[in-house]
């Protein structure tokens, strides 16, 4: 039995970690050739301005009076630089768009695994390739810049961490950080011989991180005073910044500026999805190499914000959040980011069209070069014979279009160079997405094999312990064949050598071995299959097409319940006619219609708005009111019951009603706090993690008796949960909680009227619901394995769909949805393995837990109440 136990979790565990195989490996390679433009660059140094968190439209549009909130930057976009849209990939998070803007690729997802904080693989970035590089700003995002730098050339200087509280009473002072400290290093150089002459070498950049804008806009949503007041702050800082430098190095036009966002946010104060307001973002840019502006009489958009921001008479050029890295790299002359795949926007470039095509087909060799280095690594871990090229670009058309381009730009047509180096790239970039996926449906039909054989297993299970088919069919136990036994061994060789020859990583073996022993473990089954099969075949097929459609809709509702809320509702709704089909309508009216009215009641919750909706303090207090009023007429029933009440029991009611009192008082004294942004009171810290704590233990000091025990476990999780909440999902465990004890009654109704006897076994709207399907399972008398197996095999169905859904692209939220269903489905498999195999005792041992009986949930005669301790 253990040694199954031990088995069942290893599977899962593999399962689990298969994804970061197939799905969340990194796209990066190593070992290409460094590429820069073998011409002069127009600048010797470059500023980068990172307004974090800041929306295109917030700078660009005119105020209520119809002036610019940002003056500085609107004169640059009229007289002085190019200007347009920035446009982000999600996941629109600093960390992802700070790395496309520096190191000129997108998020990698294998960060997933590393909680997105620390830099799963060592990667290129701008300040790598520079002499010498300043940074100012947060201490979470300098350090990624600078910890992972080559050689000691950056100089990072952040504030402390502490200062990034959005409860703070004013942010702005993030910003004017920055500049003052700029500035100062600026006056320090005077009298610095050392860092004056750093300051003065070419191929060096400044970089500004702006985090007030991102700060005032979680507090206070980009809409308010605080968000568009800090706009016009950074506007003042760019200005100061710009007349600093001027000043310092003379004027002497050599220094190029890019004022742009990581990301922008949406109405509601959040980010990290795909919505126009998260995803555009400003690039304005000026000075050395970039274009002044064009005056144009139309331009062709498919949005209308020209018109809406009075900017339709000058030439918008729009970018990808990438191609920012390879235009910095260019315009000071460096080696463009070895993982870049940014292509370099020439049309802003204020240069002669040679070095535009030069730097054009540098963009496109370097992109090349990654493309080649996948191609090989790929080629040298497969047999020859199984090797697939990617046949949009073989190694005769690439030399034959470096060929032609390199021939363009001899012969003087510079428009035809870099059109031809921007299809390269664009194969070049098919291409390392090719190579990146080539191993996906081979480990993808290893790991499916096994899951698919693992739930064939379980469900033999369930037919051979519960549907006694092997009964008057053999008296003997049949050993299973050693041919079945050499057969598997055989395979298992052939399969270990077949990797072994292509030097796969001990990943693969694990993949590709493990369903060996599964199909195995299924096979020696045999006989239970073939009697299942004549049990089928039998009787009517109508009732077991009947039952298979009816289980393949439940798990399809559930699966579909996780992207569609409103499936949840429909669920709901229908089961809210269980009493009609059962005789409880009839015999206990007044329950059937508690089940209807909070079944209903449920089914509110999936249809209300999840994001973008404002907070309301009033009906998370509203719900601790309700908590406390339940409480009231609770212990009113208790002490009528038990005809007196003893005092530990009463004062442990009351110190849990007390808990509910300064969970109220915690979330209408932080609100308040926060609205006079004083920040989180130590107070209320204090008592809310004393709150968390406690919420634990009292549970466990409560009556034994099963009412009293449910009861205490939903005030005091109701303390926690109400700390949580911002809104009407205050109320959601109330209801929950309401409806598993109208559950837990029917139940018993349904118990009682069957004369059935009952027999010995014993997140947080979770727990609460886990606290009811056991009471339930002590008045049903159902086997506890073949419920946890039933579990587990759902589980395992719904964790199978949701692997074919795992995305590697998109927002946070996209990725982290399916990379989280699909786990919660394995890990809850997995709990269930060794949930299902705990003792009453064993479980009571751990967590110190008994339910007894009570006249609350009066069991029938024939189930006696000392059978319920």
């Amino acid at each position: 039995m253990l040694l199954y136990i031990i088995f069942g979790l290893l599977i899962h565990f593999v399962f689990f970690a298969s994804i970061f195989d197939i799905y969340f490996t990194s796209p990066l390679v190593h070992g290409m050739t460094p590429q820069f433009t073998p011409l002069p660059p127009p600048a010797k140094r470059l500023v980068l301005f990172v307004a974090d968190g800041l929306r295109a439209d917030k700078l660009y549009e005119l105020d209520e009076n119809g002036n610019s909130r940002a003056p500085f930057i609107r004169d640059i976009i009229m007289h002085k630089g190019s200007w347009g849209i920035s446009h982000t990939r999600v996941p629109t998070e600093s960390r992802p768009g700070h790395v496309a803007l520096i190191a000129g690729f997108y998020e990698d997802v294998s960060a997933v695994a590393k909680g997105w904080k620390e830099n799963p693989v060592e990667f290129d970035f701008l300040f790598n390739e520079t002499n010498y590089s300043w940074s100012w700003g947060s201490p979470d995002l300098l350090v990624m810049f600078s910890k992972g730098a080559k050689r000691n050339n950056v100089f990072p200087c952040s504030y402390d961490a502490s200062s990034e509280d959005f409860g703070a009473q004013d942010v702005t002072k993030l910003d004017t950080w920055v500049f003052d400290n700029v500035k100062e290093l600026f006056r320090g150089a005077r009298n610095n011989q050392s860092l004056f002459s750093k300051l003065n070498e070419d191929k060096i950049v400044f970089f500004l991180h702006l985090l007030g804008i991102d700060t005032n806009g979680h507090a206070h949503r980009p809409s308010s005073r605080d968000y568009l007041d800090n706009i016009k702050i950074v506007d003042d800082g760019l200005k100061e910044i710009e007349s600093t430098l001027k000043d310092f190095y003379g004027n002497d036009e050599k220094t190029a500026f890019i004022f742009t966002s990581d990301h922008g946010m949406t109405d509601w104060g959040s980010h990290g999805a795909g919505h126009p307001s998260e995803t555009n973002t400003p690039f304005v840019t000026w000075g050395a190499g970039i274009k002044y502006p064009q005056r144009v009489s139309a331009q062709k958009f498919d949005d209308t914000y020209l018109e809406e921001w009075k900017l339709e008479n000058w030439k918008r050029h729009d970018v990808n959040q990438a191609d920012i890295a390879p235009l910095m790299a260019s315009l000071i002359g460096v080696p463009f980011p070895l993982n870049s795949v940014g292509i370099l926007p020439v049309d802003i470039l204020n240069t002669t069209d040679l070095f535009k095509a030069e730097s054009m087909f540098t963009n496109a060799v370097q992109i090349l070069e990654q493309f080649k280095v996948k191609m090989t690594q790929k080629k040298e871990a497969t047999l020859s014979f199984l090797f697939t090229p990617f046949k949009s670009l073989s190694d005769s058309k690439q030399i034959n279009i470096l060929r032609k381009a390199r021939s363009y730009i001899k012969q003087k047509k510079y428009d035809e160079a870099v059109s031809l180096c921007k299809e390269l790239i664009n194969l070049a970039l098919k291409g390392l997405s090719y190579y990146h996926t080539y191993d996906r449906f081979f480990l993808g039909f290893n790991v499916v094999l096994g899951f698919v054989g693992w739930t064939s297993y379980a469900s033999l299970l369930i037919i051979k312990s519960h549907c006694n088919l092997t009964i008057g069919v053999s008296k003997e136990v049949k050993k299973p064949s050693h041919l079945l036994l050499c057969s598997f061994v055989a395979l298992g060789l052939l399969v270990a050598l077949f990797l072994l020859l292509q030097a796969c990583p001990w990943t693969y073996y694990v993949y590709c071995l493990l369903p060996l022993p599964i199909w195995y473990a299924v096979l020696r089954e045999f006989p239970v299959i073939q009697d299942f099969v004549t049990l089928l075949l039998t009787n009517p097929p109508n009732h077991f097409v009947g039952y298979l459609l009816l289980f393949i809709l439940g798990v399809e509702v559930l699966v579909v319940s996780f992207f569609y809320r409103y499936m949840l509702t429909a669920g709901l709704i229908a089961f809210a006619g269980w009493p009609f089909i059962t005789p409880l309508w009839t015999r206990a009216k007044s329950t059937s219609l508690s089940w209807i009215f909070f079944c209903l009641l449920l089914a509110v919750f999936p249809l209300m708005p999840v994001v973008g909706r404002k907070p309301d303090i009033f009906l998370v207090m509203g719900a601790g009111l309700l908590v406390l009023l339940l409480s009231l007429l609770v212990l009113t029933f208790v002490i009528r019951r038990k005809n007196g009440f003893v005092n530990e029991e009463l004062v442990l009611y009351l110190l849990q009603m007390l808990s509910v009192v300064v969970s109220i008082c915690v979330v209408y004294g932080t609100h308040n706090s926060l609205l006079k942004k004083q920040g989180l009171p130590l107070t209320n810290q204090i008592a809310s993690w004393i709150i968390l704590a406690s919420s634990l233990v009292i549970p466990l000091l409560s009556s034994p008796i099963l009412f009293d025990r449910l009861f205490s476990i939903l005030l005091s999780l109701m303390s926690t949960y109400l700390l949580l909440s911002t809104g009407y999902e205050a109320l959601f465990p109330l209801v929950l909680s309401c409806l598993m004890f109208v559950w837990i009654y029917m139940e018993q109704e349904t118990l009682q009227q069957s004369g059935i006897s009952c027999k010995q076994k014993i997140l947080i709207p979770f727990v609460f619901v886990m606290c009811a399907f056991e009471a339930v399972q002590l008045t049903t008398q159902l086997s506890s394995k073949s419920l946890f197996l039933m579990v587990i095999i759902i589980s395992d169905i719904m964790a199978l769909h949701f692997f074919f859904l795992i995305k590697d692209f998109g927002s946070w939220l996209d990725i982290g949805t399916r990379y989280g269903i699909y786990s919660h489905g394995i890990l809850k498999s997995a709990l269930k393995k060794v949930t299902s195999y705990l003792s009453v005792e064993s479980v009571n041992l751990i967590f110190k837990v008994s339910i007894t009986s009570s006249n609350s949930f009066q069991p029938s005669e024939t189930c006696p109440s000392s059978s319920w301790h």
